[in-house]
């Protein structure tokens, strides 16, 4: 766990003890919280707010925190940034328009970042005065990884200077694991939706195209090749796409129909 410079050490562990005992009601929340994400039907949610109760999860998991933001990274498409709270919204913003804070530490080292005193860490400078300007001090981020790497990151913030303790980053590790995985599961399923929609939407056009072309062909007697081509000429010159041009081909001909049987 990365610490702060600032932030003062953690106490010792009693003799023998591998570390301090946690209060009880940290792991109450720390289970219940588990509970929650486990039944999180990411499936029947929009991805947004999928991604939003895993952020809100976190701030019952984890001591101290006032409110969450969660950032899920996916190439070739822009970050889904969403949050618990407008403050935290405000300073992720502020994050990744500057390229440098907690957040950017902890998916480029893959490891948890601890900070009590923002204003005065010296590892994010220019992030850590801006945000000590807002009130806002202390910070957890946890980097969400699964096996096939860092699909995100989460990061939760305290208003007070060091609010957030030893135990809080090690109930926050806790919880990254299973959260990686529902976010993980989020992102697939928004996948799967936008390529079916996709496709749907390709083969839709498929069949407008195919209508047009008919029509054409019915008006001039040329051959299949003669139509296309014709209404990829009419598509370059109208700068529309190709199945709006056809879609329109395809309206003026029932408008066209529908005025003849209007005239019988």
């Amino acid at each position: 766990m990365e610490m702060s410079p600032d932030q003062p050490p953690d106490p010792a562990p009693a003799e023998g003890d591998a570390s301090p005992a946690m209060p009880a009601q940290y792991v109450d929340d720390l289970q219940d919280s588990l509970s929650r994400l486990a039944k999180l039907a990411t499936g029947l949610l929009p991805l947004e707010d999928s991604l939003t109760r895993v952020a809100q999860y976190a701030v019952r998991a984890i001591p101290g925190a006032e409110g969450a933001g969660l950032t899920l990274l996916e190439e070739n498409r822009s970050d889904t940034i969403v949050s618990t709270a407008d403050f935290v919204a405000q300073i992720d913003d502020i994050q990744y328009s500057l390229g440098q804070g907690p957040c950017v530490s902890a998916v480029a080292d893959r490891k948890i970042v601890l900070s009590g005193s923002l204003g005065g860490d010296r590892r994010w400078p220019q992030f850590g005065s801006r945000v000590a300007r807002l009130g806002v001090h202390s910070v957890v981020s946890l980097p969400l990884i699964t096996d096939e790497g860092v699909v995100g990151a989460m990061n939760v913030y305290a208003h007070d200077k060091n609010a957030f303790t030893a135990d809080a980053g090690r109930l926050g590790e806790l919880f990254a694991v299973p959260a990686a995985i529902a976010v993980q599961n989020a992102q697939v399923l928004a996948q799967t939706k936008r390529l079916a929609s996709q496709l749907q939407v390709a083969l839709s056009s498929r069949g407008v195209i195919e209508r047009a072309v008919g029509i054409m062909m019915s008006r001039s007697g040329g051959t299949e090749a003669e139509a296309l081509d014709r209404l990829r000429t009419l598509s370059q010159h109208q700068h529309e796409k190709l199945p709006v041009v056809a879609q329109s081909i395809v309206q003026e001909a029932v408008r066209r129909a529908r005025a003849r049987r209007t005239d019988r």
